[in-house]
């Protein structure tokens, strides 16, 4: 099977991977290719197995991250997924290798990823990549790592910026911050507020709009962060049930 890499001018008439498919999540998915087209713009690569199936890897220069991460001349890994009958085939690490050989050529002098102490929905998995090498760069509250793989010795390694470090923010009550960097949080985001409203429970909820608020985010999965009570629960993107669930915990 074949790689295909999306370009502005592919974009939207190719299936991007992800687990809404395009007649149910039209709305998700149209956000999402939105963001993809403003993101491909700035150097970002989606680089994908020519298959209506979810085996894809989408990376950028760190600089145009939507991520409260800071490093110079660093390539991050928004996310590398393989699932279904395509696991188990060397997929991942074919991608995993092209992103590190297009890197270098770039001029880049690692890559980085967000992860965490044990592998967590929506995250990098940290077993994988420090088998192929990767290392802890950082640490932020209460289960991110920062992994790295630097192409050569020496050099400094990536950091979270401080604002995302402790896992708190000032605001009472249920905050959500979410972007459209995946579909899902178009559908799910504003569903959980509606519900959380007709339930007369304190939320709030904010879309990071720009690189700027992602990079001074209070949490290292601008993608989908919820904190209540000024403490950070959760970057797992929640159905209606399972926030449901998260309200009797509470």
């Amino acid at each position: 099977m074949e790689f295909k890499t999306l370009t502005l001018d592919n974009l939207e008439q190719e299936h991007i991977c992800c687990a809404i498919s395009d007649k149910k999540g039209e709305n998700c998915v149209s956000s999402k290719k939105a963001w993809l087209k403003d993101r491909i713009e700035e150097g970002l690569v989606f680089n994908k197995l020519d298959v209506r199936g979810k085996v894809f890897i989408e990376y950028l220069p760190l600089e145009y991250a939507w991520v409260p991460i800071t490093g110079d001349g660093y390539m991050y890994i928004d996310c590398l997924w393989v699932s279904g009958k395509y696991k188990g085939q060397g997929y991942g690490d074919q991608l995993l290798e092209q992103c590190i050989e297009d890197s270098r050529k770039k001029g880049m002098k690692g890559l980085c990823a967000l992860s965490s102490k044990k592998k967590m929905p929506f995250l990098s998995d940290p077993k994988y990549l420090k088998y192929k090498g990767f290392q802890v760069a950082d640490k932020a509250e209460p289960y991110f790592e920062l992994l790295y793989l630097p192409f050569e010795e020496g050099g400094e390694a990536p950091r979270f910026r401080d604002c995302a470090k402790d896992g708190r923010i000032e605001e009472k009550g249920w905050v959500l911050y979410y972007t459209n960097q995946c579909p899902h949080t178009e559908k799910y985001a504003p569903l959980i507020a509606q519900q959380a409203d007709a339930a007369g429970v304190p939320f709030k909820l904010i879309k990071i709009q720009d690189r700027q608020q992602a990079q001074n985010a209070p949490a290292p999965f601008t993608t989908y962060s919820m904190f209540h009570d000024g403490v950070f629960v959760t970057n797992e993107i929640l159905s209606e049930k399972k926030f449901e669930k998260l309200l009797t915990d509470f």
